[in-house]
């Protein structure tokens, strides 16, 4: 360490020099002062394109913690430019994630509706058509159906439980589910 190294006014230092110093300290400081000047652009970015200012600041917030890593993963240049580009890649994912998010959600309330919710009438009729159907499924789907929504766990805590993969878990999910559906649906006939 140099102690006789004239001291960096943060107020008065270049990006380049901000994101100098931020990768050779660690430190959080510089890399604020080098974002706080940018915000109006990355809010502006993040609010075209997700169009609500409360998830746009939300985005704000999460790009900032991308941020902390990808500053020292990238050779950056110009980081007007680079920011910029990284603000509309990480809306673009939320836009995606959300759409998918909405596919999975409406498709789970509309399937398993009636199943998990019925009516008073025919509860007792609903839960033994439904036990009979979970004994009718293949083991890793029982299992990994039972864990999701009997035990409310979600897919990293089931891969942690069975050693099946998240794409395994994912699959039997949903074939569960589905082979979950036939079968009452068979039985309801």
């Amino acid at each position: 360490m140099n102690f006789f190294r004239k001291p960096v006014k943060l107020t008065d230092a270049d990006d380049d020099k901000l994101l100098t110093l931020y990768r050779q300290s660690g430190d959080l400081l510089h890399l604020g002062k080098l974002y706080e000047k940018q915000m109006p652009l990355v809010f502006g970015v993040c609010l075209k394109y997700l169009r609500d200012e409360e998830q746009a600041k939300d985005a704000v917030m999460g790009i900032f913690e991308e941020l902390t890593v990808k500053v020292k993963q990238h050779d950056i240049k110009q980081f007007k430019s680079w920011l910029y580009v990284l603000s509309r890649n990480y809306c673009l994912m939320q836009l995606r994630a959300g759409k998918k998010m909405e596919v999975i959600n409406l498709d789970d309330v509309m399937e398993f509706s009636l199943i998990l919710h019925p009516d008073d009438n025919n509860r007792e009729a609903a839960m033994q058509a439904l036990e009979k159907c979970m004994e009718k499924l293949p083991v890793n789907q029982k299992q990994s159906v039972s864990l999701f929504y009997l035990n409310e766990k979600c897919y990293k805590e089931i891969t942690e439980l069975t050693g099946f993969t998240l794409n395994e878990v994912k699959s039997f999910i949903q074939n569960g589910k589905r082979n979950l559906k036939i079968c009452l649906e068979k039985n309801s006939e």
